[in-house]
């Protein structure tokens, strides 16, 4: 019979940040991550506010998590989920000792709707 080991962890990326503890910084503070739509237009739709993930100065990097030539071939949320992925791993604690550990190695991911802008961009 073969050994089964379980690890749990977690990763976060959403509109409060990145991260469990700038997560619970921010509920704690009772921060907000809703705010003014900026990244695109919204001048012919009532909504003009939303939870997006923060990539100004000091907030998400993409950069610290996918190559700048491997963003340019994937949507914003598939970078979210690697980086909440490898998060989740780290915050496990779990270091595969073997191939075959990490071939057993898996994260769950869950993602609301996911690739609103190329959406967008085809629909139209």
């Amino acid at each position: 019979m073969q050994k089964r080991v379980v690890v749990t962890g977690m990763g976060i990326v959403n509109a409060l940040g990145c991260g469990i503890d700038e997560n619970w910084r921010r509920i704690l503070n009772a921060e907000c991550g809703v705010r003014e739509i900026t990244g695109f237009d919204v001048s012919d739709i009532p909504a003009k506010i939303a939870a997006r993930v923060d990539h100004s100065e000091g907030a998400f990097n993409p950069d610290d998590w996918v190559s700048p030539k491997d963003q340019r071939r994937m949507d914003d949320f598939i970078i979210y989920g690697m980086c909440a992925a490898q998060q989740a791993v780290e915050n496990s604690g779990w270091v595969p000792a073997t191939d075959e550990d990490s071939w057993r190695t898996g994260v769950l991911i869950g993602s609301g709707i996911g690739g609103l802008a190329e959406i967008a961009k085809t629909s139209t």
